[in-house]
């Protein structure tokens, strides 16, 4: 099988020649090691990969539009993104500080008046139909990358405890920013299938380590059937299109209203947070996982035998009867040994071929 088979089969919940390996690498710091060590600057290249992430053009809009927007004065380090978030670089990618931009905003009309991204525009697409072919030339899989999709991209705007007291207190206010995002994504993610991506990566951290952020009501009722209508934008594309839901820590009360709304493929399934054997019984069925390799135990605390062990088991009952892409839960971070980087990787290679 070439990747792109490879991985497509296993997100159908068949059995491919060997479990693929999916998208991860390295954080900011942690590349300087791999950097150092291989004398590449492409983990996926380097470690052959079975799938390539595809992004829209950058904006030729000034981001520096958003600064009036901040009523407080940026550090000088501070970069603006394409949705006016400030961000502080820490020491460490885990340690970036965002400022949201509209904490002051106080009615609609203010809402109305904030400039989203120019996801609409046709140049933002230019020459990336080109692009994704040539990379499914190489067998390869190609993935349309657009997590933070609704609900990380609106509290970076307006503020996490902002957003979250316009869903009680100011619901309109929340509205009008969740729908300006969400038609933006709607028409992103039919174009990235338009296009001919293979799979679309969508998603939004809701989990923390043991709960969720929100309530499974209030989950329900901002944010399943914004991310409802997303779905249903590419799907009207492609009906079979895989869909790929990205959301850290425990979200399993929400799991079946992923499903409901069309969700095929569930990431990162953090072994510290959620049990993947337990969510391979429940739900596989209808769910493929993608990751399951621990970043806050095994890579960084484990020894390269406990890493190989971890990716035998995980393929051995999560990747029973396919339904598998195995990747770390999430980049790795400079703490993670270099032996162990190796150790899930020659085990993959060793452990991931179905008999």
């Amino acid at each position: 099988m070439t990747s792109c088979e490879r991985i497509l089969t296993a997100l159908s919940l068949k059995v491919p020649d060997r479990v693929p390996s999916g998208l991860w690498g390295f954080n900011r710091e942690a590349h300087k090691i791999f950097k150092a060590k291989t004398g590449s600057d492409d983990p996926e290249e380097y470690f052959k990969m079975d799938c390539r992430g595809v992004v829209v053009n950058e904006t030729k809009v000034d981001v520096n539009q958003y600064r009036k927007f901040h009523k407080v004065e940026l550090h000088p380090t501070a970069s603006l993104n394409e949705w006016g978030t400030a961000f502080v670089p820490g020491s460490n990618p885990a340690f970036d500080h965002f400022i949201p931009p509209f904490v002051w905003a106080e009615s609609v009309k203010d809402i109305e008046k904030y400039p989203l991204p120019d996801l609409l525009e046709d140049y933002r697409y230019d020459g990336l139909k080109e692009k994704i072919e040539n990379i499914q030339k190489r067998g390869l899989a190609t993935v349309g990358l657009m997590a933070m999709t609704i609900f990380e991209v609106a509290w970076q705007i307006r503020g996490f405890n902002e957003l979250f007291n316009d869903f009680v207190f100011n619901p309109k206010m929340a509205e009008c920013l969740l729908d300006g995002i969400t038609e933006l994504r709607c028409y992103q993610a039919k174009r990235f299938v338009e296009l001919g991506v293979d799979i679309l990566h969508i998603g939004d951290d809701v989990g923390m380590q043991d709960r969720l952020m929100m309530s499974p009501e209030t989950y329900r009722k901002w944010l399943k059937e914004r991310l409802a209508k997303v779905i249903a934008s590419a799907k009207k594309v492609n009906p079979d299109i895989p869909v790929f839901y990205h959301s850290c820590g425990y979200v399993e009360p929400i799991i079946p209203d992923f499903i409901d709304i069309g969700i095929t493929c569930l990431n990162p399934v953090q072994p510290e947070c959620m049990d993947p054997e337990k969510l391979k019984k429940e739900y596989g069925t209808h769910l493929a996982f993608w990751g399951t390799i621990g970043t806050q135990t095994t890579m960084p605390f484990g020894t390269p035998e406990d890493v190989r062990r971890e990716v035998k088991r995980r393929i051995e009952v999560v990747g029973a009867g396919g339904g598998l892409v195995i990747a770390p839960t999430h980049a790795l971070e400079p703490e993670v040994p270099w032996e162990n980087v190796m150790a899930l990787i020659e085990a993959v290679e060793k452990y991931g071929i179905y008999k």
